[in-house]
This record gives structure tokens, C-alpha cells and sequence, in this order.
């Protein structure tokens, strides 16, 4: 991603971040956090990622995450001073799902370790 992409993808973050603080009136897209943000080099289109407390209504936030998008596209026409806003798809960021397992069987291993 070239310079002015991530700053268009960071720029993003922070503002999709404030609208949903700010902004939104679903209290199950009040406990999202937006994680990363990617943009294709020419501007159009965006991938947000995102991560959300409530693990049980995951399916639930992705799919109202992505029914918004033409809200927060809108909100975001009068926030950022670039001429295209970007079609934004929004995806669940499961990174920190695989670091905690991750950590979870080291932990596991070092308690395998200790018993022996």
C-alpha cells in the first residue's frame, strides 16, 4: 500500500471508530473495535477489520457491520477531505482468536513441562 493508502486506511480506522462511538445506536455495534484498515491503491475500495466482545453475536455484527457500510460511507463523505470515498467491506479479525490459542497451548505446554 502506498503512503497516501495508509493514510486513507488510517484516517478510517479513527473515524469509523468515532462514528461507532459516537454515532451509533445498535448497542451490539457499540462494543466494536476496529483493528486494521487496508486500501486498494487506487482509493476504491477498503477493508476494515474488526473484532467484537460478544463472541455469541458475531454472526450478527459482521452482517450488520456490512449492512451499514453505506451509513458510515456517507458519515465519512463529510469527515475526510478525499474526493472518492471507498466501497468499505467490513471482515472480522480473528488474529486475536489465534494469538489467545496460541498462548493458550504454550501455557498448556509449560504446565506439561512443570508436572514432568
Amino acid at each position: 500500500m502506498k503512503l497516501k493508502g495508509e493514510r486513507v486506511a488510517s484516517d478510517l480506522m479513527k473515524e469509523i471508530s468515532q462514528i461507532l462511538l459516537t454515532e451509533i445506536k445498535d448497542e451490539d455495534l457499540k462494543n466494536v473495535t476496529v483493528t486494521y484498515a487496508t486500501v486498494t491503491n487506487d482509493l476504491s475500495f477498503a477493508k476494515v477489520y474488526f473484532t467484537t466482545l460478544d463472541d455469541h453475536k458475531r454472526e450478527k455484527v459482521i452482517r450488520d457491520m456490512n449492512n451499514a457500510s453505506s451509513f458510515f460511507r456517507s458519515s465519512l463523505a463529510g469527515r475526510l477531505n478525499i474526493r472518492h470515498i471507498p466501497e468499505i467491506k467490513f471482515v472480522y479479525d480473528e488474529s486475536i482468536e489465534y494469538g489467545q490459542k496460541i498462548e493458550d497451548i504454550i501455557e498448556q505446554i509449560n504446565q506439561e513441562e512443570e508436572n514432568d
